[in-house]
């Protein structure tokens, strides 16, 4: 536990000694609160920018510098974010600071940045009383921490199949942002806006979290709401639909036969077959090929793991098989997609380096 001149001091009752979850988290607030934006390559700038932008807007509508806040890489050089654009840092994890919450923005590549140095960060930080905050796919790195254990979280939709093929069983919630005590996880994006307003609102109360939010024209959701517009409940037609989705997602790998499919979901094959086509406009095994293609594409997008196990893991017995259907899907072979956007995210490190090739 620590306390320091611009550090908000954090009351732990432990109970424990197996893993984090038996934590109780009591804040109370008596000083500054800081957030360090930790930074790693192909992070979501629009989750980095709606997040400061919270704090800044808290600063200025108050008059007081009531949040401090600092940005860091791993080397405490600049990161480039996902839409290519560069941000500077000003710490490395070797100088990190003490802080209140230690913000992991991860993006498009969750795995690939998971050091060693990253996870001792992770583990320092939430043994000196840090919330950890991780947005968008910062999940993956939190779990190879060890900080999850039994948990439920919350990660962008589209990671969900690369985070399941590497912890199954993972309570996985559909839900834009989730706060358990010493951890918070939000999906990214809007839902990082979201998830400041109601950690300002928690520190600094509810009225400044309001004006933040009439500020930046957005009208803040609770934490439970689904991260896509089409998994809000409207009626029996979208409930059945839903179902048969999520059923076909928790079943990629060993692809379910439409009787089976059916029992599961208590309708008659001929119902789900018309199902299909009035909301879907295609079979039920059309639409299950394109979850599994959808899945597989997301695994080439997030790992580096084999195109064979991809093709395994979405329930393709044959490479040959699931590469024409990738590309009479996609346009292009899944060894084609993934070096498409891996040539260019190569290009984000160390720049200078590859402009001296060059000459």
């Amino acid at each position: 536990m620590h306390l320091t001149q611009s550090v908000t001091y954090f009351k732990f009752v432990a109970a424990m000694t197996g893993p984090p979850k038996n934590l109780v988290w009591e804040p109370t607030t008596l000083r500054q609160p800081v957030f360090v934006f930790l930074l790693a390559p192909e992070f979501p700038m629009n989750a980095f920018v709606l997040a400061t932008e919270a704090l800044r807007i808290a600063n200025q509508n108050s008059g007081q510098d009531l949040f401090r806040w600092v940005v860091a890489s791993e080397q405490g050089e600049p990161v480039r974010a996902s839409n290519g654009m560069w941000t500077d840092a000003g710490h490395s994890l070797a100088s990190l600071p003490q802080c209140d919450y230690l913000v992991l923005l991860e993006g498009n590549l969750p795995t690939q940045n998971i050091s060693q140095a990253m996870l001792a960060a992770l583990r320092s930080a939430y043994r000196h009383g840090s919330m950890i905050v991780s947005a968008d796919t910062g999940a993956f790195a939190v779990a190879a921490a060890g900080l999850v254990g039994d948990r439920e979280l919350v990660i962008h939709w589209e990671a969900v199949p690369s985070y399941l093929e590497r912890n199954p069983g993972a309570g996985l919630r559909n839900r834009i942002f989730l706060v358990d005590r010493q951890l918070a996880f939000c999906a990214g994006g809007v839902a990082m806006l979201d998830l400041m307003l109601e950690l300002i609102g928690n520190l600094k109360g509810a009225s400044l979290s309001r004006e933040i939010a009439n500020a930046l024209i957005h009208t803040p959701r609770e934490g439970a709401h689904p991260q896509r517009s089409d998994d809000a409940a409207d009626g029996t037609g979208s409930l059945l639909s839903r179902k048969l989705v999520a059923l076909m997602e928790d079943n990629l790998d060993f692809p379910l036969p439409p009787k089976s499919i059916a029992r599961q979901l208590g309708v008659s094959v001929r119902t789900l077959e018309r199902h299909c086509l009035r909301h879907f406009e295609q079979t039920p095994a059309q639409l299950y090929l394109r979850i599994r293609l959808q899945a597989a594409r997301s695994l080439l997008f997030y790992e580096e793991r084999k195109i064979s196990d991809i093709a395994l893991a979405c329930g393709f017995s044959y490479p040959s098989v699931f590469t024409r259907a990738f590309a009479a899907q996609f346009g292009h072979s899944p060894s084609a997609f993934r070096a498409s956007f891996r040539k260019l995210q190569a290009r984000a490190v160390r720049p200078e380096i590859l402009r001296m090739s060059k000459r």
